[in-house]
């Protein structure tokens, strides 16, 4: 690939989205608001294409830099805008452009009566582009800056029907509570240009460097780490800081879709995998980031159990394996000489989730669609013989989120569990590994048995048709099915084409700055624990659910205060709410009323001041003319008395 031209693909990565955004925007309020949708998935689509292009080319490794400009030149500080691909890169391109191009497709059917369909489709591009950015950044600051953008457009999708109070209230929730972890990153990136006078990837990564400072500063090497994991905590929803993910469930579905299932939150993985040459350094931080992602995988799959709201369901879905990535990157700590294998464990599930998540989501607005916006498992059911096309695909998915022996979740969820298994074997962390593999044993239990509940209550039982529905229930239009189909394939198929047969390892192997640790093989005996506990979750949930019994009824009953605490999310948001919001919600009042008290009436008096003396001055400016000749006079008496007496 000629460097010129490939320059030129690279920059159209991330071009073809911001274009299509800025002229989705321009058009959106005009009669041709419906070729906005046709530019975004145009320029989606042709980054999707670009992308694919360096997927193949970075087959062997190496990095492909696109000089950009230079933003800041402050003394030794020089941070450039240039974009930066590799292995690691290619492949998170190709996934995020990718379901991005298909979820736009998707939105044109789902959107196309929404008086917001112009600005929707120009929001995405956006969204789009800035994650694109992210991914391409070499160098921390481009990274943070596009970041918040993601930020940002998370705020603007979540709240896209701001006219609804809890709509506005989730957009809010979900900034206000990634503004915790963003503070983190932005510290960390102060510590990072104080201890290596360097905010570029490929320096900071240097292995001289690192060893240099690991020995001078260990433990500026861990603040950075926590700070960095913090960032990460905040945008891949990991407790405790995962609570604004569910609520970001009042957007659109296809922006549940795009941002909580395959890009967005996937962003924190992405920075720990990307920053693996500096958390091999902290082995603490590590092994903390692996009992968190286990701890939040299996709060968020004991919460999903008793959940109605279909999509709700799928949310908690995505924290806990959002918990399962974090579990494998954690793992590196058992292990340095298998930090390559943890990576690519955790990537390796976030590239499959991708697929299989986005594929449920858009499910789940496919209901949604034609049960007139009801989304409560409850208000429906028997759907397979209304709409058969989202019937099977949703099954393809549910399938793969349960891990079903060889389709895609299966494989890689199967590598996270090989990666904690390995940490057997490490004397000193040998009952804290065990521990994390039976919880994690247990969690991909529960993830089956919710999952395939959910499928159950929806498409099986007597047809259920919701009143908000009318009597015009049916399958979604070619737009919507198309991009449910082929999906579906990538949820069954791609886990085996790449997985088993070494493929995804071996080109992320390639990637500059990840250890090259030794060959591993599957774990069979992994394999089949594994299997064992999905076939487990999903014949208890056939048996609880498949003839729509009484048995559920009969088993919450039985479970007494634990299915309320389930059902209410363990309290978490009333806890919050009691320690931290109403706390601060007083400290404001208190403040209010001191600054009415006492501040505003100082200020009132200084403000006066000014007044004051102009009305003291202004009689002196009545316009009358014989005052002023006479006040001249006198001034001039006064003067020559002065001038007669000094001599």
């Amino acid at each position: 690939m000629p460097d010129s031209f490939s320059s030129a693909a690279l920059w159209a990565i991330p071009g073809g989205p911001l274009l299509a955004a800025l002229l989705g925007a321009a058009l959106s309020r005009s009669k041709y608001r419906e070729f906005a949708s046709w530019l975004t998935v145009g320029g989606i689509g042709a980054a999707f294409v670009c992308a694919l292009g360096f997927l193949w080319h970075f087959s062997h490794g190496g990095t492909e830099i696109a000089t950009g400009y230079t933003w800041i030149s402050l003394g030794s500080l020089q941070v450039d805008v240039d974009l930066h691909v590799d292995s690691m890169t290619s492949m998170m391109l190709a996934m995020v452009t990718g379901v991005s191009f298909l979820i736009a497709v998707y939105s044109r059917g789902y959107m196309h009566d929404d008086p917001g369909y112009g600005r929707f489709f120009a929001e995405i591009a956006l969204f789009v582009f800035c994650m694109c950015m992210l991914v391409l950044a070499g160098n921390f600051l481009v990274m943070f800056v596009f970041w918040e953008g993601v930020g940002l457009c998370s705020y603007l999708l979540i709240g896209f029907w701001y006219e609804k109070p809890s709509a506005a209230a989730a957009a809010k929730k979900a900034f206000v509570v990634n503004r915790i972890g963003d503070f983190g990153f932005l510290i960390a990136l102060f510590l990072i240009w104080q201890t290596f006078g360097s905010l570029n990837f490929k320096t900071i990564f240097d292995p001289g460097l690192l060893t240099f400072v690991a020995a001078d500063q260990p433990n500026m090497i861990m603040a950075i780490c926590s700070l960095l994991f913090l960032g990460a905590m905040g945008k891949s929803a990991q407790f405790p800081l995962h609570v604004w993910l569910p609520d970001a469930m009042e957007g659109p579905t296809p922006v549940s879709a795009l941002i909580h299932a395959a890009t967005m939150v996937t962003a924190g993985v992405y920075l720990v995998a990307r920053c693996t040459p500096l958390f091999m350094l902290a082995q603490e931080v590590q092994l903390i980031m692996a009992g968190i992602g286990c701890f939040t995988a299996l709060l968020a799959a004991l919460i999903a159990l008793t959940q109605f709201d279909l999509k709700r369901i799928l949310a908690y879905s995505t924290v806990s394996q959002l918990g399962f990535m974090f579990l494998a990157l954690g793992c590196a700590g058992f292990n340095q000489e298998l930090a390559t294998f943890a990576v690519v464990a955790a990537m390796f599930h976030l590239f499959t989730h991708a697929f299989f998540k986005a594929l449920l989501f858009l499910g789940a607005g496919s209901v949604m669609h034609a049960m007139g916006n009801v989304i409560d498992v409850r208000q429906f059911g028997g759907l397979r013989r209304v709409m058969p096309v989202t019937h099977w695909t949703f099954l393809c998915g549910a399938g793969a989120l349960a891990g079903i022996p060889l389709l895609a979740g299966f494989w890689s969820k199967d590598e996270i569990l090989a990666v904690v298994a390995a940490g057997f074997h490490n004397e000193t962390y040998s009952l804290y590994a065990m521990i994390l593999f039976g919880v994690a044993i247990f969690t991909a239990t529960l993830t089956a048995f919710y999952t395939f509940r959910a499928y159950y209550l929806t498409f099986w039982g007597e047809v259920r048709i919701p009143p908000e529905a009318g009597h015009h229930a049916h399958e979604s239009p070619k737009e919507m099915t198309f991009p449910l189909m082929v999906l579906a394939v990538a949820a069954v198929f791609i886990g085996f084409a790449v997985g088993p047969t070494g493929l995804f390892a071996n080109y992320l192997h390639h990637t500059p700055g990840l250890p090259h640790g030794p060959e591993h093989s599957m774990n069979w005996l992994v394999m089949v624990v594994s299997s064992v506990a999905a076939v487990i979750g999903v014949l208890v949930a056939t048996m609880m659910y498949f003839r729509q019994s009484d048995a559920p009824r009969r088993m919450a009953q039985l479970a007494g205060p634990l299915t309320n605490l389930s059902f209410n999310r363990f309290y978490l948001d009333e806890i919050y709410s009691l320690l931290m919001v109403r706390p601060l919600e007083g400290l404001a009042w208190l403040c209010v009323g001191f600054d009415r008290t006492f501040i505003d009436p100082i200020l009132d008096v200084v403000a006066g001041i000014p007044g004051w003396i102009g009305s003291v001055l202004r009689p002196m400016q009545n316009g009358m003319t014989p005052r002023y000749v006479f006040g001249m006079a006198f001034g001039m008496i006064v003067l020559l008395w002065v001038m007669l007496a000094s001599m």
